[in-house]
C-alpha cells in the first residue's frame, strides 16, 4: 500500500486571497461610480450653461441692445416720435458729419416676430432699406424716460426668455 504524505502549505506567504482581492475590486468600482458621476454631472451642468449664454435670445438681445444704442446716438435731439401705444419709434439724424440739415430718419418697429429697423430719406420721403435687428420678439415697447429713449424687448425662443431693457440719449443738436 502506498502512503501519500500532504504537504502542510506555509502560513506566512506573502500576497493576496481571493476574497482580499472580490472586496478590493467591488470598493474601487464604487469609488469609479462615484468618480464618473460627478464627471457625467459636471459636463451636463456646464453643456446647459453654454446652451442658455449662447442661445440665440442671448446674442439676439446684445444685437438689439448694440444695434439701438448706435442710432439713438447717432440722432438728433429736434424731434423723436413714439407711438401711443409705445410699439415703435422713430428718430431723425444727419445723413453725414457735413449735412446741416437732418435729412435721415429710422423707425424701429416689431413685425412678425422681429425688430425691424427702417432706414430712409426724409424729403422725399423715401425708405432706403429695413433691417431686420432680431428674431423671437414677443413683446417690444418704446417709451420716453427723461432725456433718454428706453426700449423693453423681450425675446422667446420656447426654450428660454429673456427681457431686456435698453436706454438711450441723444448726442446731436
Amino acid at each position: 500500500m502506498r502512503t501519500i504524505m500532504i504537504k502542510k502549505r506555509p502560513r506566512n506567504l506573502p500576497g493576496l486571497t481571493i476574497v482580499e482581492l472580490m472586496i478590493t475590486m467591488v470598493i474601487m468600482s464604487i469609488v469609479g461610480l462615484a468618480i464618473g458621476a460627478v464627471i457625467v454631472d459636471g459636463q451636463s451642468s456646464w453643456n446647459h450653461m453654454y446652451d442658455s449664454i449662447n442661445s440665440d435670445v442671448v446674442t439676439d438681445g446684445y444685437v438689439a441692445i448694440k444695434k439701438f444704442d448706435v442710432v439713438m446716438r447717432n440722432a438728433s435731439r429736434e424731434k423723436i416720435l413714439l407711438d401711443d401705444a409705445g410699439s415703435w419709434v422713430e428718430i431723425y439724424y444727419y445723413a453725414s458729419d457735413s449735412s446741416t440739415v437732418v435729412d435721415r430718419y429710422a423707425r424701429f418697429y416689431v413685425a412678425d416676430g422681429d425688430l425691424n429697423l427702417e432706414y430712409g430719406q426724409l424729403e422725399p420721403r423715401v425708405t432706403l432699406g429695413i433691417d431686420t435687428v432680431c428674431g423671437n420678439v414677443t413683446a417690444c415697447t418704446f417709451s420716453n424716460v427723461g432725456q433718454s429713449t428706453q426700449m423693453i424687448l423681450t425675446l422667446d425662443n420656447g426654450k428660454q426668455a429673456n427681457t431686456i431693457v435698453s436706454s438711450a440719449v441723444t448726442h446731436n443738436q
